[in-house]
């Protein structure tokens, strides 16, 4: 066959299946073209799912009536002009291409209005034939209509669903944009139903009523306000805590200057910050916009527009991990982190004002107390600041201690303590557990484990496997504060341990870490090898169920989770404390009624 030149017709096709995946594409590129046209209210209504009629009803600033044939010719547009303006992209669309695109494979209806004009005019396609415009009566703004969409595409129709889940789609979609744009209305129906309607809003209060209204009650009231700057960079948006994870990746939003992006390189960012406060097999909930320079970013590397580059992408994804880490670490037992909902800043109006106020800086946490090689150092019964005082003595708590005074245990695993709002239960077990694995990191960073030479070198017994498998990962167990060595094929030899471990806890604690490194080698929540050993010593070695701890024993450990970062959740993610307020204890009772 010779070369020739595809027909014009032949081309938008083509192009179609680049573009228009599913009528969800459809949405989205018609959305996009409002939200460039300065809309602040858009409908959609959609039938069949989709495939009989998706129409997108806008009030932005329209089409002349003269330019309505040129809107659905292909790389026709009115977003760039030049490669310098390509460079710089700031509108989420710019390449004519969906308009032609979608006309060529549906029957499509354009009606618009510009806000200066007396009237509107209207111009249609079928099948890509396109008809004379003519006078049409219209509000400012502009009305697309998509019917019988890939009714001339046999083969692209066959891949299409059904309608509830085209339908699905659509939703999410929809749902997905009315998260990147506060200050712009959306409505989306189906036939007679209803399906979202989130007017436009504006200020922190307004924005995290459409988050609830969007993702669910339960997400709004469970995250963290995410806000920080560092040269021509922001990163802003909310962060749902560790313990409102979720089976599935379904609650995952970046918006990238306002376009919504699926990108690896941000996604994984996130995924590193909150990989030691997440157990195995769960997903993070977030909405995170990136705002920089148009300049720094491309946008013109996805057919679909859903993935970007960045100049510098290694700056970027460390700057995204370390503003995460930093605002992940304040989850802790301390009321003065929760989210000031009533004075934070809006994000939608932060977006646009960053350059010119400093940048939110994540408050820093209190020092950690390193260990003393002298003592014990995480004996609890050692730590006291009031040693002396009576076991069975129960204080009042004071207004700096956000987990209480302690009341009692609660069958060997809970303390029941008790704080100026009400009544706080702790797993002793986890919150230790955090505890002693943040001073493990901390100490592994300044390279100065605490240890202490055994009198006597113990030997434990293990499998031939087991020994060997240990003395390949010997430099995580050194760096821990072990001296290890081979006496036999099984029989392994310590003659420097971590301070804090009692010697005759040495043989379970070490027997255990050899089996859950090995068990959890390719499933653990960490990342590093060095991580996946300091946590699991740490939770092998902190308090374990039915030992009897005395009061000043259980105030110890509430003061020193309070003073720990990530103390709010475990090393694997599950929470270390929960407390019910005095009006909730009243309702309990029926007090007051």
């Amino acid at each position: 066959m010779s070369i020739r030149v595809l027909p014009g017709e032949l081309v938008n096709q083509i192009a179609a299946g680049e573009v228009i995946e599913r009528p969800a594409s459809v949405v989205k590129e018609l959305i996009e073209n409002s939200l460039d046209a300065g809309a602040t209210r858009i409908e959609i209504e959609v039938e069949r799912g989709g495939v009989g009629l998706v129409r997108v009803r806008d009030d932005g600033a329209g089409i002349e009536a003269g330019q309505l044939p040129l809107a659905l010719a292909r790389h026709a547009t009115s977003k760039i002009a030049s490669f310098a303006d390509l460079e710089a992209v700031s509108t989420l669309g710019f390449r004519g291409e969906a308009l032609p695109s979608i006309a060529s494979v549906s029957r499509l209806r354009l009606v618009s209005r510009a806000r200066a004009a007396a009237q509107g005019a209207e111009v249609s396609v079928d099948a890509g034939n396109v008809a004379a415009a003519r006078p049409a009566a219209h509000p400012p703004g502009t009305t697309l209509e998509v019917r019988e969409l890939f009714f001339n595409v046999p083969a692209r129709r066959k891949f299409v669903k059904s309608d509830a889940t085209e339908l699905g789609h659509i939703a999410r979609l929809v749902e997905r944009l009315a998260l990147s744009r506060f200050d712009v209305g959306f409505r989306l129906r189906h036939g007679s139903r209803v399906l979202l309607d989130t007017p436009a809003v504006s200020g922190a209060d307004a924005e995290r009523t459409r988050l609830a209204q969007v993702l669910g009650e339960e997400f709004a009231a469970a995250t963290l306000l995410v806000r920080h700057a560092a040269g021509p960079v922001l990163l802003s948006g909310w962060a749902a805590l560790p313990t409102r994870s979720r089976a599935q990746p379904d609650q995952q939003f970046w918006f990238v200057n306002g376009r919504s992006v699926r990108d690896r390189l941000l996604m994984n960012a996130v995924r590193l910050a909150y990989r030691d406060v997440l157990y195995h097999g769960r997903h993070a909930a977030y909405v995170l916009y990136l705002t920089l320079d148009p300049r720094l970013v491309d946008v013109n590397a996805h057919p679909g527009k859903l993935e970007v580059r960045f100049r510098d992408s290694r700056q970027i994804h460390d700057f995204v991990f370390r503003t995460l880490e930093r605002a992940l670490a304040q989850t802790r037992p301390d009321a003065a982190a929760l989210v000031d909902r009533e004075h934070a800043a809006p994000l939608a109006a932060a977006a646009r004002e960053w350059r010119s106020t400093p940048g939110f800086a994540a408050g820093t946490a209190s020092a950690l107390p390193f260990a003393d090689p002298a003592r014990n150092p995480w004996a609890l019964a050692q730590a006291l600041t009031a040693a002396a005082d009576d076991p069975a003595q129960i204080r009042e708590p004071k207004e700096d201690e956000p987990l209480g005074s302690a009341l009692g245990q609660l069958h060997g695993i809970y303390i029941l303590a008790q704080n100026r709002a009400g009544l706080v239960l702790v797993d002793m077990h986890a919150g230790h557990e955090r505890v002693l694995y943040e001073k493990l990191k901390a100490q592994a960073a300044a390279g100065a484990a605490p240890s202490q030479h055994l009198l006597e070198p113990l030997v434990v017994t293990l499998r031939a496997h087991e020994l060997a498998a240990l003395l390949e990962a010997r430099g995580s167990w050194e760096q821990a504060g072990f001296e290890v060595d081979a006496l036999s094929e099984t029989q392994l030899v310590l003659r420097r341990v971590p301070a804090y471990l009692r010697t005759q806890e040495i043989p379970r604690i070490v027997g255990a870490l050899v089996h859950d490194l090995a068990l959890d080698a390719d499933t653990h929540h960490l990342e590093g090898v060095a991580d996946r050993f300091l946590g699991t010593l740490a939770c092998r070695s902190a308090i374990h169920a039915h030992r009897q701890l005395t009061l000043p024993e259980m105030n110890a450990l509430l003061r020193q989770m309070e003073a720990t970062e990530r103390a709010n959740q475990c090393n694997h993610g599950r929470p270390t404390w929960a407390r019910l307020t005095l009006p909730q204890l009243d309702q309990l009772f029926l007090r007051g009624r």
